[in-house]
């Protein structure tokens, strides 16, 4: 394995039941040595999927109990490989991150600040908090970064911010914050990279479609909307959350099926949206294979691609008009019939799929006779994180 004079740089974005990983030399342009993720936290059958530089993945079987055990075995891991004993800093992917708008280095008082806003997304901030305090105690020397999921959405107008409830809570920090920044960043930087700097200033729609999905209004390089709100629940529908939810329904099942708030929590999360609605599967994959003969699946594939749509109309509004759609995320980037679906009868605002560049997951699968431009952008976090951190520790690294 190749390493740099420089060091490297580790990422680290940490879920409910995952921790993903990758491991740059800090060069020009950055190098991944190896990626990895550890799956099935909580569980007996917890592994360790990686894959080398030029290798196939490999995957072994760990002891991840909880994710202080989980996080152990991954170090324990970590420290036999090449480069590791040359890391100059680690980035977190850090979900909510109030209004912080860069990323910095973690002190103890940001620390504190994200365990006091740990409620506000219970589904990831927890297990992040979790990790950054296990690599400050076995690597006291090494620096720590943050890099926030929300902060690329800080750019947002204020009506754009705004929840319909009472001034007091948005004083407290309840408002819309948006989330997948670090995902939103990178595409921007990306189309700014294979089309140049007018067509990253123009108006443009990103949909980051994958097991968590969430689209993005930009304009001038900047957000101006985004379906996620206070949490990542919102929006439109995921693999196993709702997307938005009449609030009423809240109420309802709290009243009447006497669900407790964290009863509540998990059916939103981990027991709708494409699960909920086919009751077979939350994997978009398996449901394009039995659309045919499962009617369940198939309505959760319209359902999905028509909130998809209707946000894109929506957006399309906000900005006055379309010059890029932008297809990412793992649906986004795979399933040509969800594409396909999604831009279906959008003409009228100069979208027009070429069907064949489509079939074939072309970069650009749009007519050339159509006025917006539709492209195919796979996405990369974990590069993002390791920029933003060279950028914290001022390390020279081009894009």
């Amino acid at each position: 394995m190749t390493r740099s004079n420089k060091g490297s740089v580790l990422t680290i974005n940490g879920g409910s039941f995952s921790i993903k990983f990758a491991l740059y030399a800090i060069k020009t342009p950055l190098s991944l040595l190896l990626s990895g993720q550890v799956e099935n936290i909580g569980t007996q059958t917890c592994k360790l999927s990686f894959t080398k530089a030029g290798s196939e993945q490999n995957i072994i079987d760990i002891k991840g109990g909880d994710h202080h055990e989980a996080g152990n075995a991954l170090l324990d891991w970590l420290e036999k490989q090449d480069a590791f004993d040359h890391i100059k800093a680690v980035g977190h992917r850090v979900v909510h991150g109030l209004e912080h708008t860069m990323p910095e280095k973690i002190t103890t008082q940001l620390l504190g600040k994200l365990k006091e806003i740990s409620a506000y997304d219970p589904e990831h901030l927890p297990e992040e908090i979790k990790m950054i305090g296990l690599l400050s105690k076995r690597y006291r020397s090494i620096v720590q970064v943050a890099c926030f999921d929300t902060a690329f959405h800080a750019t947002m107008p204020t009506v754009a911010k705004l929840l319909a409830i009472p001034r007091r809570f948005s004083k407290a920090g309840i408002r819309r914050y948006g989330f997948h920044g670090l995902s939103y960043a990178y595409l921007m930087e990306e189309l700014e990279r294979i089309a140049g700097k007018e067509a990253a200033k123009g108006k443009v729609i990103i949909a980051h479609l994958g097991s968590g999905a969430s689209l993005a209004a930009v304009k001038n390089g900047k957000s101006m909307d985004t379906s996620m709100g206070f949490t990542p629940t919102a929006g439109i529908p995921m693999s196993t959350r709702t997307g938005d939810l009449d609030p009423g329904v809240a109420a309802y099942l709290m009243q009447h099926e006497k669900l407790s708030p964290y009863q509540f929590n998990h059916l939103v999360n981990h027991e709708s949206g494409l699960l909920g609605i086919s009751e077979t599967s939350a994997d978009m994959r398996q449901l394009l294979k039995i659309r045919h003969a499962d009617h369940r699946a198939a309505e959760a594939i319209e359902f999905f691609c028509y909130q998809t749509k209707k946000y894109i109309g929506a957006y399309a509004a906000v900005l006055g008009g379309l010059d890029t759609l932008v297809f990412s995320g793992g649906i986004g980037e795979h399933a040509p019939a969800v594409r396909d679906r999604i831009c279906a009868d959008l003409e009228f605002l100069g979208i027009d799929l070429d069907k064949k560049k489509n079939a074939e997951n072309a970069a650009i699968i749009s007519k050339s006779t159509g006025k917006v431009t539709i492209r195919v952008i796979p996405t990369n976090e974990e590069l993002m994180i390791a920029r933003m951190v060279c950028r914290v520790i001022k390390q020279d690294i081009k894009k």
